[in-house]
């Protein structure tokens, strides 16, 4: 009994040892430490350290808390003891019966090695004993199946006077596709090899080839091979349609696939909506590239070898070139889209002159319009030719009237913007501007004016010989845009002088010319520029365009022949006498901006002090060389401007001599008589004389010279000066201060000044109106005037004397 047990208690204690080392924990983890900040759960972790956990137990813990923990992990423990020791029976039973069934296997495995190797052997025997077999009877076997074939075929043949007529061709189809037979049983195999080379093409047309078979022996004879080659067919038919809704590929490409398509019965027609689609998005790379036809004329120098340089052409041609090939299967596949190809067309060139007149917002050369209009043309020649129906060049001839005429349109308004540009030079807040600057901004002007309408005239010539069948059908209303375009262009130009010079007011068209003077005052030197410029267009520019627009009109006879009729005519001498009016205009109105500004510094000068308490004079008045700055500069102005004219010195055919040697004799018998009652009964004496006197013409026509302005200038300050005296009521000392102020003035305002009689008179006028409005017009003495004035003139040459000296160096 003890010898039968030893085994037991062996294989007990090898269980328990193998359930130990299974549930046992890892001993490399078991000797770890809690990590160091370690709280109360860490118990179940692999890391778990008992005395850290008791000295932290401990110190958290009271003696009840110590008690209570205890009491449930006891019960834990127990717990845990329980739920072990059921598993360990649980699996204790299993191990058994697995150790159990081993030991079978292995005793029932022992022979079946030897068996395994024989049944190898049999089946390799078998195998190859097969082999020789049907090696043995294969050709027998395809020589029987076709005497089985040729034996029923005789059999028809036998019966073949007693057949029916139907039935005898039937038979005849038969016998001819007999022939046939083996390229039937090869057909999936190439269908195959076609989709592998995506030979569409060809698998379509084997296919088709054995169609008539399929339809007779589809479902008897040839139905495997029928099935095979439907499911090619169905993969060919959705390789296709890849194809054709493919944007990668080439829209030959997809309308060869659409043929295809349609060849297997396929319902192409469903597509049609979403091929036109397609075709209706490519019309956007068709589009002619402007500034790629400009870039490329500016860098070729040999025009004759720019069809053959220009890349971008050569691109657009390959373009139309492949449209046109679609638009030719198009007609093959959808016999009814005549009516869309036509539309599609019509929209192509409707874009190209879209394009092209959008673009023209920009400055666009002739070279470069002429290009582009050229290649419209070429697209219009190469759809016509396999879309006459469409009747394009017709269709050309209307939309392309729109562009050209724009065309002219934007060259005339390109050149407004030339001369209004030069004339913009003229900073708004200058009043007394640079030296040079106007006669720069004018010269501009006119060569902006000139050169670039000789330019437009050459541009426009060039659209008139040129051999296009667009441009020559088109001559005639190209000369009539070209008059209209004349007219309107100076029409526009006079107003936009006029917003220039602040006379009206700016309309939305010319927002963004008018932002800068909105705000800012005109300068005068832009009006007096305006003014002198349209001079230039009545007197030079209008002969000059009006004789090369003859020169040109005159090389074809027929051109211009609608303009009378129509209004659309240049009319030089209307715009000439438009232009004098205007001239006239703006250099009174330059007159009157300058004498404005002269007259507020007068005001500020009379209406400032207190006449009745005016000290006595002891120099000459500082608004005396204010007034005489700007007198300067508006003589630097027209010195720049305008030309000089002959200088007269009218003293002696002034009708006013007279009288003003007349008030000279009065104003010495006045510095005579020392007391008020004399002067008084000289003012009397004064007043009796004009009474007598004849009347001097001070305002006479404005010429444009240098004298003419100034001299009117000066005696519209003078008037003014008359009128703000007029105003005062003046004491001895206001009234002597006027008399020195007036005395220097005569000088120099007779040496800017072109009438010095006028200028005399209406000096005596300011002296003789202050002595009215003077308590006691008592005058300086003559010794006292001559000091003052003399120290004055010195004063003022130190100072011109000082200014040029720097100058100078």
């Amino acid at each position: 009994m003890a010898i039968e047990d030893a085994p037991l208690d062996d294989k007990a204690k090898r269980m328990r040892d193998l359930l130990s080392s299974f549930y046992a924990p890892d001993p490399s983890v078991a000797g770890g430490s809690l990590p160091k900040g370690a709280s109360l759960d860490a118990i179940n972790t692999d890391s778990f350290d008992a005395d850290q956990y008791m000295n932290l137990l401990v110190q958290r813990a009271n003696l009840e808390g110590l008690l209570q923990k205890h009491v449930e992990m006891a019960a834990e423990i127990k717990n845990l003891d329980t739920d072990l020791q059921m598993l360990v029976y649980e699996n204790y039973n299993k191990f058994i019966s697995a150790t159990d069934a081993i030991k079978r296997m292995k005793s029932n495995i022992v022979g079946m090695e030897a068996n395994m190797e024989q049944l190898l052997d049999k089946i390799m025997s078998v195998q190859s004993r097969s082999d020789g077999v049907n090696n043995s009877l294969f050709g027998k076997r395809e020589h029987i199946e076709k005497l089985h074939r040729t034996r029923n075929l005789l059999r028809k043949v036998q019966v073949f006077n007693v057949i029916p007529h139907s039935r005898k061709l039937l038979l005849f189809e038969e016998l001819f596709f007999c022939g046939k037979e083996q390229f039937i049983y090869d057909l999936p195999a190439r269908l195959g090899k076609c989709i592998k080379a995506e030979a569409y093409a060809d698998a379509v047309r084997f296919y088709t080839g054995a169609m008539p078979i399929f339809k007779a022996y589809g479902e008897s004879s040839f139905q495997d091979c029928k099935r095979a080659s439907e499911e090619a067919v169905m993969t060919i038919t959705k390789n296709l349609q890849g194809k054709l809704f493919s944007d990668s590929e080439s829209i030959q490409t997809r309308a060869e696939a659409a043929v295809l398509l349609k060849q297997l019965d396929f319902p192409v027609d469903g597509l049609k909506v979403r091929l036109f689609e397609k075709l209706e998005q490519s019309l956007g790379g068709l589009q002619v590239k402007i500034g790629d036809v400009a870039d490329a004329l500016e860098e070729s120098n040999d025009e004759q070898e720019n069809d053959l340089q220009l890349g971008f052409a050569v691109a657009h041609d390959a373009s139309v070139h492949e449209f046109v090939e679609t638009v030719r299967a198009y007609r093959v596949i959808f016999p009814d889209s005549e009516s869309q190809l036509i539309k599609l067309s019509e929209d192509l060139i409707t874009k190209h002159f879209l394009i092209t007149e959008q673009h023209m917002k920009k400055r666009v050369s002739t070279a470069t319009f002429l290009r582009v209009l050229r290649i419209i043309w070429d697209d219009v020649l190469l759809i016509d030719h396999v879309l006459p129906e469409a009747l394009l060049h017709d269709y050309c001839f209307k939309v392309s009237q729109s562009a050209i005429k724009q065309y002219v349109s934007s060259m005339f308004s390109h050149l407004l913007d030339d001369v209004s540009g030069a004339m913009m030079k003229v900073h708004p807040q200058q009043n007394n501007v640079a030296e040079e600057q106007l006669q720069v901004a004018l010269e501009a002007g006119k060569n902006s004016l000139l050169k670039g309408s000789m330019d437009l005239l050459l541009g426009f010539r060039q659209l008139l010989e040129d051999n296009l069948d667009l441009l020559v059908k088109l001559r005639e209303l190209i000369t009539d845009w070209v008059q209209a375009g004349f007219q309107q262009f100076f029409e526009a130009l006079d107003t936009r002088f006029l917003l220039l010079s602040g006379r009206i007011k700016s309309s939305p068209q010319d927002q963004s010319l008018s932002e800068g003077l909105q705000s800012e005052k005109i300068s005068s030197g832009l009006v007096l520029v305006l003014a002198q410029l349209c001079v230039f267009v009545e007197q030079t520019a209008i002969p000059r365009i009006t004789e090369a627009r003859t020169e040109i009109a005159a090389s074809f006879s027929s051109s211009g022949a609608r303009g009378y009729e129509h209004g659309l005519v240049f009319h030089p001498t209307e715009i000439s006498r438009v232009f004098q009016s205007a001239s006239e205009k703006f250099l009174h109105q330059y007159i009157n901006m300058r004498t404005h500004r002269i007259s507020v510094l007068l005001r500020k000068r009379f209406t400032t002090p207190n006449w009745i308490k005016h000290k006595e004079p002891r120099e000459v008045h500082m608004f005396v060389d204010l007034f005489l700055q700007e007198l300067e500069a508006v003589g630097s102005e027209v010195k720049q401007i305008l030309s000089q004219g002959v200088r007269k010195h009218r003293r002696s055919e002034s009708n006013g001599s007279t009288t003003s040697s007349l008030s000279n004799s009065l104003r010495d018998d006045k510095l005579r008589r020392s007391n008020t009652q004399r002067a008084r009964s000289q003012l009397l004496e004064t007043h009796l004389a004009k009474l007598f006197k004849q009347k001097v013409e001070i305002f006479t026509k404005v010429e444009f010279t240098r004298e003419s302005v100034v001299t009117t200038i000066i005696k519209l300050g003078l008037k003014s000066l008359q009128e703000f005296v007029r105003l005062q009521t003046l004491n001895r000392s206001g009234f002597q201060q006027i008399q020195l102020d007036i005395q220097f003035l005569r000088t120099p305002l007779k040496e800017l000044a072109e009438d010095e009689a006028a200028i005399d008179f209406l000096l005596d006028e300011v002296i003789v109106g202050a002595s009215d409005r003077c308590l006691d017009p008592t005058p300086l003495e003559p010794p006292i005037l001559d000091k003052l004035i003399h120290a004055k003139t010195a004063e003022t040459k130190e100072q011109n004397s000082s200014v040029a000296s720097p100058t100078s160096q």
